[in-house]
């Protein structure tokens, strides 16, 4: 078994990302601290470089690669941020990147990876195996950075929760849960070990979109468990097929459960983003607000922080979704 990662690994990336990454901030609405009776406070990963927490990690790998390593050129399957994140940092270390993304991954997405200068190899998402995809480049050498499943990917997603835990102390606020979307979970997992490591009580809460429930799922049962095939979602950033091994051991350790949400009430999320946040979040993104309005989170009173991972969405797909308010 790899060995997981800890919070002195987070402290590390941390460290390496100092100067690199925004620190984004902990914001808040009055209206929605009414609505749900407890005070909210929204993590935006939108305002990251490249638009989501994906960056961290990604940076964090391939800075943990050896020089030699990084000349042969990485590799990485990934719908879109990942992507991004993976060649926004090889553009930085000047090594070259290839990225194997879904044809039908939003066209922003697919652009942004080919204007940081990455090679885009488009793949069915339904029929082809993404591993097959890639092997031939890693046979190569090229090194595969994995978009979860990976100690050092875990750890730079991480700095997010000591961030957010240094920012919720500094506004005398005292966390009651931590809410973060989940695809492979590699968000959830690497926050989570800050989060805990900072407030043992501080329940953590993976969101997932329904049918894509894989971690949910596989908490309840005590073992790994894959989606079931033929459902389609409008969280691209989120549709793994299974939890990681590494990333599921650290869940299993320490999330407070699973929450599926349904595609209407990210739709909301999204809308109550822009209206009460101003912010523009992508579908992915928003599923742990989402998960506010579910019932399965005490919030009466509460202190609650959510995640907000991403803000990469096709401007008439989040056109459609805000004229349908």
């Amino acid at each position: 078994m790899t060995t997981l990662p800890g919070i002195s690994d987070i402290r590390a990336a941390a460290a390496r990302l100092s100067g690199l990454t925004v620190e984004t901030p902990l914001i808040e609405s009055p209206e929605l601290n009414k609505r749900y009776g407890a005070r909210i406070l929204f993590k935006p990963e939108t305002l990251q470089r490249t638009g989501s927490f994906k960056f961290r990690g990604a940076y964090n790998k391939l800075s943990s690669l050896s020089e030699e390593e990084r000349g042969r050129g990485v590799v990485a399957f990934s719908s879109g941020n990942h992507a991004q994140g993976v060649a926004a940092s090889a553009a930085m270390f000047g090594v070259k990147a290839v990225i194997a993304m879904p044809a039908d991954a939003p066209a922003m997405k697919i652009g942004n990876v080919r204007k940081l200068g990455a090679e885009v190899v488009p793949f069915d998402r339904f029929k082809d195996d993404r591993m097959a995809v890639v092997r031939p480049y890693i046979e190569k050498g090229m090194v595969l950075v994995p978009p979860f499943d990976d100690p050092a990917i875990i750890a730079g997603q991480g700095t997010i929760g000591l961030e957010l835990m240094k920012q919720a102390k500094a506004l005398g606020a005292a966390l009651d849960a931590v809410v973060v979307p989940c695809g492979g979970g590699g968000l959830s997992s690497g926050i989570s070990v800050a989060v805990k490591d900072a407030s043992p009580r501080t329940a953590v809460w993976a969101v997932e979109p329904e049918h894509f429930d894989d971690t949910r799922r596989s908490l309840a049962k005590g073992e790994r468990v894959a989606n079931d095939p033929g459902h389609s979602s409008i969280c691209d950033a989120l549709l793994t097929a299974e939890p990681g091994a590494i990333t599921f051991e650290i869940n299993r350790r320490n999330l407070a459960g699973g929450i599926a949400v349904s595609e209407d009430a990210v739709r909301q999320a999204m809308r109550d983003a822009m209206a009460h946040l101003k912010l523009v979040v992508e579908p992915g993104g928003c599923v742990a607000f989402a998960a506010l309005s579910s019932g399965e989170i005490d919030l009466a009173g509460k202190c609650v922080a959510v995640v907000l991972s991403g803000g990469n969405v096709d401007l008439i797909t989040y056109a459609g979704i805000m004229a349908a308010a």
